[in-house]
């Protein structure tokens, strides 16, 4: 009697670690298809969709890394080079087109020309009495 008890015992902790092993696969294989979904076979973004075109003199950090190769820590560099450049160069964008972008380490001319698309320089300029938006299109 006590040899079939632990036998049933035996049996139930087999049968829950293979549930718990197939519950783990399944999360694992979930997760796998999602960053596959996400971030294509390569690991870059895939297709990246804004809805509108970003301003780098204005955007956030969080809109910057959106962008393709930039990412959270580029898009920060990015944030903190334009508002020390507004503070030495009052009334001036930081970026007048996607060139400019390369003063920001690790932003190449390939990196530059690939996220040009998404990009728009749009800046106002201080003046004593009024800001007139004024466009910058290379």
């Amino acid at each position: 009697m006590i040899q079939q008890t632990e036998t049933s015992r035996d049996s139930i902790r087999s049968s829950a670690f293979i549930v718990s092993v197939v519950i783990c696969v399944l999360f694992s294989l979930a997760f796998v298809a999602s960053g596959v979904a996400r971030f294509g076979c390569g690991g870059e973004v895939s297709g990246i969709e804004l809805d509108e075109k970003i301003n780098p003199n204005q955007a956030p950090a969080a809109s910057l890394a959106r962008l393709p190769n930039i990412g959270f820590v580029r898009a920060e560099a990015i944030v903190a080079y334009r508002e020390q450049f507004k503070e030495q160069n009052i009334g001036s964008p930081a970026f007048r087109n996607p060139d400019d972008l390369q003063k920001i380490r690790g932003i190449g001319p390939k990196t530059a020309q690939s996220i040009s698309q998404w990009l728009r320089f749009e800046f106002q300029q201080e003046s004593s009495l009024e800001s007139k938006p004024t466009s910058v299109r290379k």
